[in-house]
């Protein structure tokens, strides 16, 4: 599932391709056509990112979007080819075309409806109206792990499994331990981390975690392979040595997902 940071490239993306003007909005598997009959024509006027949620705003109405675990977005220049596949949405105009597959949300929202959806996530670290005391509030009070909790959108609205484990090891948390024994002295570089780490995978489009010191030039060794990219610590490294320590990077299912820490360095 895309983490918070590649929806706010969608809605940038959409507002620098489609935005101010009018836009011819489809179904053309017809799934979602009676919502894009409403919005078919009208301009598209402001787009936004909340968590995993994105918001495409039209007069009177928005259409949000949660790509869940296989929805996926291509853009491509004008004329749009035949839709190819299960297109649930074709958004187009005179110069560039927008197709959206397998979402888990395709629907139109009134502004009130867009409210309560926002009403209840937890703050966006890439928002500038992000609250970190609203986190700190059910996280300091909370027998669950850090882990989980740094993976509940109602906590957190964007972080998922590798910024989690990412920031956690950053940080030498040790991920089983309890929201309420984490400090405030913890907690606010936690988030300060995670607003600067997914700043940068909004600009980039990948998720680079590693300090400078620790980077494949700096290390001397080979640059990480896999199709998530970027630079990591322990995420997907099960089984690898620690780029810091040495010691061999764990895994396990927690909260049905699987986690990844070094115990060495994020010691209880």
């Amino acid at each position: 599932m895309p983490e918070g940071h590649i929806l706010h490239r969608l809605a940038r993306e959409h507002l620098r391709l489609f935005g101010g003007a009018p836009v011819a909005v489809a179904s053309p598997q017809g799934r979602f056509a009676a919502g894009a009959k409403l919005v078919d024509g009208r301009p598209l006027e402001r787009a936004e990112a909340d968590g995993k949620h994105l918001f495409l705003g039209f007069p009177h109405a928005w259409l949000h979007i949660h790509l869940g675990l296989y929805g996926v977005v291509t853009f491509g220049a004008a004329p749009a080819p035949e839709p190819v596949g299960l297109v649930r949405l074709r958004l187009a105009n005179q110069d560039h075309y927008a197709d959206l597959r397998g979402p888990t949300t395709c629907e139109l929202l009134t502004p009130a409806e867009k409210d309560a959806v926002h009403a209840r996530l937890g703050p966006d670290p890439l928002r500038a109206d992000a609250d970190p005391e609203r986190a700190w509030h059910r996280i300091s009070r909370s027998r669950s792990t850090v882990a989980a909790l740094l993976m509940d959108q109602k906590v957190l609205a964007g972080v998922g499994n590798v910024y989690r484990a990412e920031v956690l090891f950053r940080h030498g948390i040790d991920p089983h331990r309890p929201g309420r024994e984490l400090t405030r002295a913890e907690w606010e570089p936690i988030w300060q981390d995670l607003v600067e780490l997914m700043r940068a995978g909004a600009e980039t489009g990948r998720i680079d975690t590693v300090r400078p010191e620790h980077t494949p030039e700096a290390m001397g060794r080979p640059p990480r392979v896999d199709d998530h990219g970027g630079e990591v610590y322990v995420y997907r490294r099960a089984g690898q040595p620690c780029l810091v320590c040495g010691s061999e990077v764990r895994t396990e299912e927690h909260a049905a997902r699987n986690l990844f820490w070094c115990a060495s360095c994020q010691q209880r």
